[in-house]
């Protein structure tokens, strides 16, 4: 009875605290907000030369770090330098990109130099690991050969002995610096020494110089560094949330790739020699199509390379004409003046042939491999005039040449014509001598199908 009546007493409490706790929960799912999600940012790889490959690689990494709403596009950079117009492109494409561009040029021991160090300047937020350089932004014609030593000071030329094309050239390259280093706020200063100067920096003194805002060891101590900070972007003062954020890497695809192969003046020239020679057999030996397409294809792919790099037209016009003049050479062989003057043609123009003023860096053809492929084209003319030589100094063996001198036996005779056996077979056959069966004759002529013959 106790227990009954404890039951009937506690029953109303208990479905009032139940009641209190489900109203509780309610209304703190009321008051609670989903978890924010953790900050996303495109990590892009860009080593060795600026070209169209990596202009189109940093355009679509923009695109997809804007598609996928990332908090920044951190592009890792190791650069001697490259083309001008596209380094033009990657620069305009970053101005005008809707997303925060972090350039980090890493790891240790990896350069900005020439092209990159506009790439670094144009960037929303710079970076540098320690190790790391950037400068050397002069162009090409007016700075001289990479790896030769600069001239000093009162060595360079004036202002008076520079040529008005240089002069155009530098004010421009200095003039795009300057206006990035005010855009960005760095160091307008020392931008155009950059330019004028070949001037260069380490980490620290990039740093100390305002040419960069942070120095990080690693890309997780360059994101926790640039957290909070304020960037402009598109018009607009954009704060950065980096801190922890998930990487998520942005590779290039298979066009890209194979851009950026081709795009190589050396991989560019070999296609070139094989589209060139490939046709060439397929001219010689009709039929075959094997070359002909190989050597179509390559030279399809060789003009597409050929259209990203600054190309001098007068050494491909030498290339061209070296190749025509060893061709000439075999199929009308001489004394070899043909083919020594192809074989020069051919070496000249192969030194020269990326020789255009779009690049701020040396762009040429590997000398091993032009050479090797000059000796290879050498060999192979000179080889068919030798070849041609030899067959000219060989006797007939086909053919009405090859019947005079030849010994034949008489096989009947009346006054000065008759019959004779040669080479298994019966001629007709006449002489000035008399002549009778089985006497051994030599031809000294022809005339249509009877031999002339004496004893």
């Amino acid at each position: 009875m106790a227990i009954a009546a404890l039951r009937r007493y506690w029953r109303p409490y208990v479905w009032l605290l139940l009641a209190a706790g489900v109203a509780a929960g309610y209304a703190g799912g009321l008051d609670a907000q989903p978890a924010a999600p953790a900050p996303r940012v495109l990590l892009t790889e860009e080593n060795g030369v600026i070209g169209v490959a990596t202009a189109r690689q940093i355009a679509r990494a923009i695109d997809k770090a804007r598609t996928e709403k990332a908090s920044a596009l951190l592009v890792r950079l190791d650069t001697p330098g490259g083309l001008v117009s596209s380094t033009r492109e990657i620069i305009k494409a970053m101005v005008a990109s809707p997303v925060p561009i972090i350039v980090y040029v890493a790891p240790s021991g990896a350069r900005a130099a020439s092209a990159g160090t506009y790439i670094t300047y144009a960037s929303n937020l710079a970076a540098m690991a320690p190790g790391t350089n950037i400068g050397a932004a002069t162009p090409i014609e007016l700075g001289g050969l990479p790896g030769m030593p600069q001239q000093k000071e009162k060595d360079k030329k004036s202002d008076a002995e520079t040529t008005a094309p240089q002069r155009k050239a530098i004010n421009d390259m200095v003039a795009m610096l300057r206006s990035l280093a005010q855009l960005r706020s760095r160091n307008v200063e020392w931008a155009e020494k950059a330019v004028r100067d070949a001037a260069t920096l380490t980490a620290p003194e990039a740093l100390k110089e305002n040419v960069i805002e942070i120095v990080a060891g690693s890309v997780d101590d360059l994101l926790a560094q640039a957290d909070g900070r304020k960037v402009t972007v598109d018009n607009r003062t954009l704060t950065l949330a980096t801190k922890g954020a998930t990487i998520d890497t942005y590779e290039p695809d298979w066009r890209t790739r194979a851009l950026s192969a081709i795009a190589d003046p050396n991989i560019a020239f070999l296609l070139l020699m094989i589209g060139f020679y490939g046709i060439l057999l397929e001219f010689w030996n009709p039929g075959t199509f094997v070359p002909g397409v190989v050597g179509a294809i390559s030279l399809i792919l060789a003009l597409t390379a050929l259209s990203a790099l600054p190309v001098h037209y007068g050494a491909l016009g030498l290339l061209v004409l070296g190749i025509a003049l060893m061709i000439g050479e075999a199929l009308t062989p001489g004394f070899g003046i043909l083919g020594l003057g192809g074989l020069a043609a051919f070496i000249v123009g192969g030194i020269f042939l990326f020789e255009g003023g779009d690049s701020d860096i040396e762009i040429a053809v590997s000398m091993p491999l032009l050479i090797g492929f000059a000796l290879t084209s050498a060999g192979l003319i000179f080889g068919i005039v030798g070849a041609a030589m030899n067959a000219r100094r060989r006797p007939p063996v086909t053919g009405s040449e090859q019947l005079v001198g030849s010994r034949g036996e008489v096989v009947e005779w009346h006054g000065s014509t008759g019959q004779v056996r040669l080479l298994g077979e019966i001629w007709a056959a006449r002489g000035a001598q008399s002549l009778k069966p089985k006497d051994l004759v030599r031809v000294t002529g022809r005339e249509g199908l009877t031999l002339i013959v004496e004893s």
